[in-house]
């Protein structure tokens, strides 16, 4: 197989399996696209919507990221990777170009840039220190490759072609209405005096940088082109060579090089999304993740796109499960952290599947096969099904899906039922996740749902001591007693002094 920095070898991976449902409540597809904006050109989103279980593929991808963190490394695979963009630029652009030499003088140096860009990164690859094994593979066959007969025969082939057609001499002679071509023979060349004449106009100070359109500002006009075929009529031989060389050459983009820039923009991306957060002090790690124990924890762990969109300081949270522990029962105030700790959960699973750094100072992980999302949904007049049904079958298709590796987040299910019916409708449901004896995480405000076995945590969203109605953000593993969330959940249900006198005045 031919060496991929994303895929260790050719056997059949186990994909994470991520429901619809969860991919939109965890925001991953809004995380997917602010990670790729500005990359379009890889077509990325499949790379990172394909999480995988498997562990020695993903220890594999955090080796690749790390060398890439290596600041030595990372500048050696972007100027390889700002050579092959300009490699892309001239043959796209060759499409829009109208004259047939026009368009292969900048085959002939798509080819050289090519070459050049090959050549120079294998060099480069061979002086830094790798230490992943895909790394080292691709520099294992770029060095082959930048050694190999066919290789050096085609640089050498397009330098030749090169140098014929710059050793090309003609005079142009301009007259009212014509021109001519004739071989130069030492005439005087009045460009070097012009350009002379109107350098003392150039003010270097004043130089900026200027968008521009590249195919006009290396196209060709009509008389251009013109003047091009009196002058492969007066020296046919170097314009022949550029004729074979482009015959011969126009599959010259090697596989491998191409995949592997493509492939490697999957970690670049990630990289520098992060890189701002980690400016501001948010940590990230390499979890230790595992197939087989299915004890796992997250320290300072927080929700990737809600610090994305904060500037303030941000709170982490963390949890453990250990032994038969397999479900945390997340009570609390409203807008209290509990939703963006559910969410922190999910995404810290989904970006360990693909191998990359995940928002947490350290974690050891179990590796899920699947990720399925409840929660709550707004009613829609056009669904003739109750709210309550409808999160009913919701449920039912969860249920019938899970396995015992299967993670699910359940966040203020069954909330239009009565307290009455939504306890026991909730106690029935995690009598079934616990027989699965699956993973959960479930956002509630039923305390009794976290008393029911050992194998549920209890976890509470804090309030401020002073103040019941500052909300700390911080989720902590203590008994649910509901005192710090009473207020609240009169709120919700328009239950609080005020506006029960309110409405009795009425």
């Amino acid at each position: 197989m031919f060496p991929s920095v994303l895929f260790k070898d050719a056997k059949a991976l186990e994909s994470v399996k991520v429901s619809e449902e969860a991919f939109e409540d965890l925001f991953l597809g809004r995380l997917i696209d602010l990670t790729v904006k500005g990359r379009e050109r890889y077509d990325l989103k499949p790379f990172f919507t394909m999480p995988v279980r498997d562990e020695e593929t993903i220890v594999y991808r955090q080796e690749v990221a790390r060398d890439l963190e290596d600041p030595e490394v990372r500048k050696v695979v972007l100027e390889f990777s700002k050579g092959m963009v300009a490699v892309h630029q001239y043959l796209q652009m060759l499409e829009r170009l109208d004259y047939e030499y026009n368009k292969k003088g900048w085959f002939l140096e798509a080819v050289l840039e090519y070459c050049r860009t090959v050549k120079v990164f294998s060099e480069s690859l061979e002086r830094v220190g790798l230490r992943s094994e895909g790394l080292k593979r691709i520099r294992e066959y770029l060095i082959g490759y930048a050694r190999s007969p066919e290789f050096s025969s085609l640089f050498e082939e397009a330098l030749r072609v090169k140098e014929g057609l710059s050793r090309v001499r003609y005079c142009l002679i301009v007259e009212p209405g014509k021109f001519s071509v004739k071989p130069y023979k030492g005439e005087k060349d009045y460009a070097v005096e012009i350009e002379a004449f109107f350098s003392k106009f150039k003010e270097e100070d004043r130089i900026g940088e200027y968008s521009f359109d590249l195919v006009k500002g290396i196209g060709m006009s009509h008389v251009e082109a013109k003047i091009l075929d009196f002058v492969r009529r007066l020296y046919p031989e170097p314009f022949e060579e550029l004729d074979t060389f482009c015959e011969n050459h126009r599959g010259f983009l090697d596989e491998v090089i191409l995949n592997f820039e493509r492939e490697v923009q999957f970690f670049l991306a990630y990289l520098d999304f992060i890189e701002p957060l980690r400016e501001r002090g948010l940590p990230f790690c390499y979890p230790e993740v595992r197939t087989s124990v299915r004890d796992e924890f997250v320290e300072d762990g927080f929700d990737l796109m809600l610090v994305h969109s904060l500037t303030g300081k941000i709170v982490t949270n963390s949890y453990r499960l250990d032994g038969i522990e397999r479900v945390i029962v997340v009570t609390g105030p409203n807008q209290g952290g509990k939703t963006s700790f559910a969410r922190m959960v999910g995404q810290i699973h989904y970006l360990a599947c693909l191998g990359l750094p995940v928002p947490a100072r350290r974690a050891k992980l179990f590796l899920v096969d699947a990720v399925h999302t409840h929660f709550e949904r707004e009613e829609h007049v056009q669904n003739v099904r109750s709210k309550l049904e409808d999160d009913l079958l919701r449920m039912k298709s969860i249920i019938d899906s899970l396995t015992p590796n299967s993670l699910v987040i359940l966040n203020e299910a069954f909330s239009s039922a009565t307290l009455r019916d939504s306890l026991d409708i909730s106690l029935r449901v995690l009598e079934k996740l616990l027989k699965i004896d699956c993973f959960v995480v479930w956002v509630t405000f039923l305390d009794e749902l976290s008393r029911v076995s050992e194998k549920v945590v209890s976890m509470v969203a804090l309030v401020s001591p002073q103040d019941p109605t500052v909300r700390t953000f911080k989720v902590v593993r203590k008994r649910a007693d509901g005192r710090a969330y009473a207020l609240s959940l009169a709120r919700k249900y328009g239950l609080t002094y005020e506006e029960v006198r309110r409405r009795i005045r009425r």
